[in-house]
Order: structure tokens, then sequence, then C-alpha cells
């Protein structure tokens, strides 16, 4: 679902709409000046959920005590109660103590106005036609779970009541708003379909369940809202999901609790927003990540990427919401087959753990990407971050990607799209894609392009270290329209094709570096100036030929020295080296800083290729030896005819496969007039 206003949500310190409406210049100023993220979601919070008496869990007074034995059921003759061949009847608002065996089913069908209160006090219900408990009729209903109490409930696995809107379908099945409160522990098998499911809403305060169920196991219609508690699923489809999808309804809200969720389809799963502000997730979607993640990255797969095929339509994806995702606290260990965390709208994430493994994107926002806070290790990812619209304000990030480390890219509407995601994207194109970074620890370990905006870059601020990509037809940095640098340490180290720098009308210096044989992984490259103090001072992760260095202490007209190898003994955080003393280098070159970016290769100051001579950008041709190159940012296989092209992407396909060699499709490629440089024959790509 996407909201007439697609800008509602709530960003990581301010609002995504206050966010992309600012200027670049604004950013940092808008950000300080707004409120609190955790002030902002729950407000959105409070808006779509109110917790009323009785949501709680509360000392019983005035109940009626049923005991139940097989197929009989004993009670007070006064209770509004009927009992009719293993069907327990609630007739009237109240609370009900239910304790023992029932091989049958219990139904709420009140007659009044009055909420209906079962509580479990060690009960086993178990149906052979049916739903366990069916809420037929009720001003709501609540399901509390004894201190000390051990409940479980299971349904048929084929109904013989079921109507054409198949319903009921759960082994605890209402039609009003439900609520599950208490501190006792409850085990659903739901062996039809669902395990819970609620037409309206459905709240959870406490209780330890556990839900085992052939399709979905938690699912409200209108919400589904968890205070507190402790769930694990087992579930063929979606572990926590909500389906209603008109606009402010199907809202997801966890405010806390404890998760486990093994599910065939999504972990979580909302029809529109959800709000996160705390709990303990830990999520298996869709079978886990793959052991190999695909790859569109011509040349060598990094680490264990290969290219897989999806083989059904089933999502497997860790959080997905269709409408906003908005984040500020929890630990979240996610293991997908499909993107770990994704929003066809919007994400907000202002703070928790994240340790995401899939064989998708890490966090994809088909809109705006706002990220603040937090501390976020995705070990695993086809892409890590992707939106149309990225800004990272804080946090700290270890990401690797077969593909691009991070990328930002509007998209495509095509035919084959679902109705919401075309307008979703559609609505995103008709902005620029944007990547901007005011803040933040970023180390990228990427076998596509480290960043790619498929538009344009701005980084103010942070410190981002790029590793990779290793072959040719990628870059470290990659952007189609601009990139300003204005603040922030980034180091890009990768291979040397289609390496960039920045736009001229940056204001931050910067070097870009190409060596004449490709550098080890793990070996120091050391800028210092002339008194001796540092610049820059770090050993990639991955071989290199070429690598970016922009710093805040890199000055216009002033001298600086360049070296290789040696060592540091300053302290180490992934790869960069500050403080200390380095030694044992070899020096390769002393220069100048004449421009803003000054383009080096073993010789001295040298040129970015003709094309870039006016703008201080880079592409191929960095080194100085090589004549022309493609325009700045662009990609030259979109340079080429269709007939040309198609001949490109399959011998790059053969490539990926391994049934040509890198030389063979070099060669193959010249045929065709286009110039791919390749790494030598000897050199490999090291095991991650």
């Amino acid at each position: 679902m996407i909201h007439k206003n697609m800008f509602k949500m709530a960003s990581v310190a301010l609002s995504a709409s206050l966010l992309f409406a600012c200027s670049n210049t604004d950013l940092e100023e808008t950000a300080e000046a707004s409120s609190p993220a955790q002030e902002i979601v729950q407000s959105e919070i409070d808006s779509v959920l109110t917790y009323t008496a009785g949501d709680e869990y509360e000392e019983i007074e005035n109940a009626e005590t049923i005991e139940l034995s097989g197929t009989e059921a004993d009670y007070a003759s006064s209770a509004a109660v009927l009992f009719e061949e293993g069907t327990l009847t609630i007739k009237a608002g109240g609370t009900y103590v239910l304790s023992g065996s029932l091989d049958g089913q219990v139904v709420i069908d009140s007659e009044d106005d009055n909420p209906v209160r079962l509580v479990l006090d060690g009960v086993s219900i178990q149906s052979s036609e049916s739903s366990a408990i069916f809420v037929e009729k009720a001003e709501r209903a609540i399901i509390s779970l004894e201190e000390g109490s051990e409940n479980r409930v299971a349904d048929a696995a084929n109904y013989s009541d079921t109507d054409d809107s198949d319903e009921p379908n759960a082994a605890i099945f209402s039609k009003s708003d439900l609520t599950i409160n208490g501190t006792g522990q409850l085990v659903v098998e739901g062996n039809y379909n669902n395990g819970i499911a609620s037409k309206d809403s459905l709240k959870i305060t406490g209780g330890e369940l556990t839900i085992f169920a052939v399709d979905d196991a938690l699912m409200g219609r209108d919400l589904v809202a968890v205070k507190d508690g402790s769930i694990t699923i087992e579930t063929g489809d979606d572990g926590i999901k909500t389906t209603n999808d008109e606009e402010n309804t199907g809202t997801i809200a966890l405010e806390g609790g404890t998760y486990s969720i093994v599910a065939g389809g999504d972990g979580i799963q909302s029809s529109a927003d959800a709000y996160i502000t705390g709990g303990d997730y830990a999520i298996t979607s869709g079978g886990g990540s793959p052991e190999t993640v695909k790859t569109n990255s011509p040349g060598p797969s990094q680490g264990t990427a290969t290219t897989t095929e999806d083989t059904d339509d089933t999502s497997g994806k860790g959080l997905k919401t269709e409408g906003a995702l908005s984040v500020t606290g929890g630990s979240f260990t996610v293991d997908s087959a499909d993107d770990a965390v994704h929003s066809n709208g919007d994400v907000a994430i202002s703070g928790g753990e994240w340790n995401l493994s899939t064989g998708e994107d890490g966090i994809h926002a088909d809109q705006m990407m706002v990220l603040d806070a937090g501390t976020f290790d995705i070990a695993k990812s086809y892409e890590a971050l992707e939106a149309a619209q990225l800004s990272i304000n804080g946090g700290e990030y270890t990401l690797w990607a077969s593909d691009d480390g991070i990328n930002v890219s509007n998209g495509t509407a095509t035919a084959e799209m679902p109705a919401a995601e075309e307008e979703a994207t559609t609505a995103a194109a008709s902005e620029e894609p944007l990547l901007t970074i005011t803040d933040g620890l970023l180390s990228i370990d990427a076998g596509g392009d480290g960043l790619d905006a498929n538009g344009s870059i701005n980084m103010t601020g942070g410190t981002v270290l790029v590793n990779g990509p290793v072959t040719d037809m990628e870059g470290s940095i990659d952007y189609d329209n601009t990139f300003t640098q204005d603040g922030g340490l980034l180091i890009a180290a990768g291979s040397s094709g289609m390496v960039q720098s920045t736009s001229e009308d940056s204001s931050q210096a910067a070097v870009v570096m190409t060596f004449p044989d490709i550098q080890e992984a793990g070996t120091l490259t050391h800028l210092e100036d002339s008194a001796g103090n540092t610049v820059a001072s770090f050993a990639p992760q991955k071989d290199y030929q070429a690598i970016y260095i922009s710093s805040p202490d890199l000055q216009v007209g002033s001298s600086y020295t360049l070296s290789v190898g040696g060592s540091s003994t300053g302290e180490e955080t992934e790869g960069l080296f500050t403080g200390g003393s380095y030694e044992g280098g070899t020096e390769l070159l002393s220069f100048v800083q004449e421009e803003t970016a000054t383009w080096l290769n073993e010789e001295g100051i040298t040129e970015a290729a003709p094309e870039h001579a006016g703008g201080g950008a880079g592409g191929a041709g960095a080194g100085g030896d090589r004549q022309g190159g493609p325009p700045q940012g662009v990609n030259p296989m979109e340079q080429l005819d269709e007939e040309t092209a198609l001949q490109a992407e399959e011998i790059l396909a053969q490539l990926e496969a391994g049934t040509l060699t890198e030389e063979q499709a070099q060669a193959a490629m010249a045929e065709l007039g286009i110039e791919v440089p390749m790494r030598p024959a000897e050199d490999t790509v090291p095991a991650q």
C-alpha cells in the first residue's frame, strides 16, 4: 500500500519529508533542530494504537470456573455457557477460567456489549473439525495466560464447517479485536492454515507463545501490536503479518518482546506501516540466505558470490512493509533468502543492533531511506543498502555485498509490477537518486561498485572506507551526475578501470592514485604532509590498483608524500590506522596538491582522460597512459548500439559463468571495438 502522503514517515531525527525537501546545504542544520526520533515514532504509534483496560493482565475477579474433561465440561448452571456435542459456547461478557482438556471447541458468541475474557489455567483444547478457539461475536476478546500455567490449543488438519470465505482458518480465530496477556505458556498448533488470526486487531502484552502453523503464525487484519512477551514461531509462510491494505490500517507496532521466527515466507510483513521501538528478533525467512550470493559483476566472483536464480515467487524477506518502516531500537539477527529489511515505501532507522545475512539486499527502500544511528553488520548480501534516496547521518556499518555496497536508484516501472509497487517506483523516479552522507563510520566490501549512484552523491561528514571491486568493469565510486564532497574522510580502493573522483565543485581536496601493479590485500597506502603528519594510512581488505583519498587534512597548495607497504603502530579500525607512526614503506612520489582533485601515477601528477580535463571528475584512463575513456559516470556498455550491447552482454555472461577466460573475453570484446582492461591472469581474488 502506498499512502497518499508519501512522505508521512518519521525519519530518524526528523521526518523523511522534511529531510528530502531540504537542500543539501541545509541538511545538517535541519537534522540538529528536529525532534528526537523516539518521540516522533511514539507519536505515530499512538495515532493508530491505544491500550485500554483489560489489555494488560488483571487479577481474576468474579470469574466463572469451567473444568474440562475430554468430551465433558463442568461449570455452574448459572453461567452464560452452553455445552453440546463437544462445543463449549460462551454467550455473555465476563471472565471465564478454563482448565483441563477438551476434545472439541470453545466458541465465544456473546449477546451483550461487554468484553469476554478467557483465562487459560492449564488447559488443552484439541479440535478435530475446526478452530480450537473461535470468537464468533464479542465486543472484544481477551485470552489471559495464568502465571505458571502450561496451555495448548490445536485445530483440525481439515475443517468441516469452513464457508466460502474460508473462515475460520486458524487454531485461534477471532472476528473481533483480540488481546493476549499474562505470564503463562501457550502452545498453538495451526494444522489447517494459520496459528492465531484476528479479523480486527491483535494485541499481545505478555505470555510465552509457541506457534506452529502450516501457513501464517500471527495475523491481524487491521493491527498487530506487541508490547511484551516471548514469541517462538515456526511457520510455512509468514511469521507475523497484517492484511488490511486500506490507508492508515494494517499497521504493525512492536514495542518490546523476544522473537524467534522461522518462516517459509516473510518473517514480519505489514500491509501498511510498521513501527519497532524495541525487542530482540531472531528471524530466518525463506529458508535463510544461500551459501552463495548472486552477482552481476563481470569477472571472478567476490568471496563465495556466484550467480543464482529464483526458483519460485515466494517472498522470503526478514522484515517487509508495504508502507513505511520506522525503527528506533531493538536487536535484529536476520538470515533471509530475500531482502533482510524491505519497504515498498520509506525506511527510517535511528538505532538498534543489526546482524543481517541475505541472498538479496540487506536493507532496501523503494523510496527513501534515512539511517541516523545503530550498528549494522551486513555479512552477506547482493546489495547491502539500496534506495531511491538514501541519507546516512550516523551509525557504524560493516557491509559485504556481492554487487554494489550502497546503491541509489529510482528503478523502472514495468508492466509486470504490482500496482502499488509500480506507483512507488513511478513516484521515486520523479526525484533524482541521491546518496547523502553526513556522519557515521562505514566499511564496505563490494564485488561491484562500492558507492553507486544513478544520480548524485553528497558527502559532508563521516568516515567511509571502500574495499573493491577487483574487476575493471566496476568502480569503487560510481555516479552518473555529480559527487560533491565538502567534509568527512573517504578512502576508496579498488580496480583502476572505472575509477572516479569528485566533481569540480567539491570544496574538499582529493587525490586519486593509480599504481603500475596490483597491490595485494592488506598493503598499506600511506599519505602524509611535508611535516610528516599522517593524512591517511589505510590497508584495503582486497587487492587494489587505484585508491581515492579525500580528507579535511588535504589542502590545495600544500606538499604531500605517498608511500606504499610498510606498517603502522597506530590504532586500526577496519584497515584505517590513526595515531602512531608509519615506517618501512616504499616512497612512491612527492607532489603538490595543485587542484582540488589531483590525479597521480608512479611518475607523479597526471591527468584524467581528456573528457575530464575541466571537471576534476574521474573515469577510466586515470593513469594518464590511456587516451579517451567514457564520460564522467557513464557505463561504456550504455554507449553501444543494441546489437553490439547484446553481444557484449553474452561475452560477460560467459566470463562470469567461467566458460571464457579473462584473456578470451578481453579479445572478444576487442573484436567488438570495446577496450576492457582485465586483471593479469596470475592474479586471483582472495577468499573472504
